[in-house]
C-alpha cells in the first residue's frame, strides 16, 4: 500500500467500533476520501482534536488498491472551526459547506480549486465575516468550478438576448435565465428581480482572489431564495441544512448590523431549532 500526504477538511466522523471511527475527508490533492481511523476513539487518541468536524488538518494515509476504506496514520491539526463553541448561526453555516462538498464531489476526484475555495470560506465564516454573502459566493464558486454554475448573462436555451423587464424568469431545468420565447412552456420557472439578477452575475463572475463583493439588504432573501431551489433541483433533494443556513444568516446579519430591520425580526424555517445531529 502506498503512503500518501495532503491537506484536508474533515467532512464526517461516524463511529465504527469501540475505538475506531469512519472519517470522510476533502482533500486539496485527492479529493473525497473515505479513511478507517484505528483508535480515534481512544482517551489519549493518536489524532487528538484533529479530526473534529469542520477542522483542516495534514492527514498521511494508506491507500487501498480495492475499494475498501483507506487506512489514516497521521493527522495534524492545522486550524480548529473555533465558532463551533460560540455562534450556533456559523457552526449551521459550516456544516452547510461540509453538505455541499459531500454532496457536489465524487470520490476520489480531486479539486484543489474547490479545496482552496472550502478552506477560505470556512477561515471567513469563523472570523466573523458576514455570512450571507460568504455562503452565496460559495454556492457560485463551487458551482463554477464543479461546471454546474447557472447561466445568467444570456437566454440559457438559445444564446439571445434577455428581455429588459423588470423581473426575469430563471429556469431551474434549463439551468439558467430565459428569454420570453423560451420561456414558454418550461416548468420550474423561478421570476427574478432586475436588481437581484444583477447581483448574482457579480457572484457568478468573482473569483476566489478577490473574495465575495457586497450583497445589498434589498436582494439577500430573493437570492437566497434562487440559489436555495436551484441547487435543491441540482442534487434532486432539499439540503439538510437549507432552513438553518437561511435562519443563522439572517440572525447574524441583525446582530452584527449588516442589515437594519425596524422591531423583531423572525425567518420561517429555522427558529430556535438545532438540528438532531450532526451531518
Amino acid at each position: 500500500m502506498a503512503s500518501e500526504k495532503s491537506l484536508a477538511i474533515v467532512l464526517r466522523v461516524v463511529e465504527f467500533s469501540e475505538t475506531s471511527c469512519v472519517v470522510t475527508l476533502f482533500s486539496r490533492d485527492f479529493g473525497k476520501i473515505g479513511v478507517l481511523a484505528k483508535g480515534a476513539r481512544r482517551p489519549k487518541s493518536p489524532f487528538e482534536a484533529a479530526l473534529d468536524l469542520l477542522a483542516v488538518c495534514r492527514i498521511v494515509f494508506l491507500r487501498k488498491s480495492s475499494d475498501g476504506l483507506d487506512l489514516l496514520t497521521e493527522a495534524k491539526l492545522e486550524r480548529r472551526f473555533r465558532s463551533a463553541s460560540r455562534d450556533l448561526g456559523r457552526l449551521y453555516c459550516g456544516y452547510y459547506l461540509l453538505e455541499l462538498l459531500r454532496e457536489l464531489t465524487h470520490q476520489g476526484d480531486p479539486h484543489p480549486d474547490l479545496f482552496d475555495l472550502a478552506d477560505h470560506s470556512l477561515a471567513a465564516i469563523d472570523h466573523g465575516a458576514d455570512l450571507a454573502p460568504i455562503v452565496l459566493w460559495f454556492e457560485f464558486a463551487a458551482l463554477r468550478i464543479l461546471g454546474h454554475a447557472p447561466r445568467l448573462d444570456d437566454c440559457a436555451e438559445c444564446g439571445g438576448a434577455l428581455p429588459d423587464l423588470e423581473r426575469i424568469a430563471f429556469g431551474q431545468v434549463a439551468g439558467g435565465t430565459l428569454c420570453q420565447r423560451c420561456r414558454e412552456g418550461q416548468r420550474q420557472i423561478i421570476s427574478v428581480s432586475r436588481e437581484a439578477l444583477c447581483v448574482l452575475r457579480k457572484f457568478n463572475e468573482t473569483s476566489l482572489e478577490h473574495g465575495p463583493p457586497g450583497l445589498p439588504d434589498a436582494v439577500r432573501g430573493e437570492s437566497r431564495g434562487l440559489m436555495q431551489h436551484y441547487i435543491a433541483h441540482l442534487l434532486g433533494h432539499r439540503p439538510r441544512m437549507h432552513s438553518y443556513v437561511a435562519t443563522a444568516a439572517i440572525r447574524t446579519a441583525i446582530r452584527t448590523g449588516a442589515v437594519q430591520v425596524p422591531g423583531e425580526t423572525s425567518a420561517r424555517g429555522g427558529g430556535n431549532s438545532r438540528p438532531s445531529s450532526t451531518p
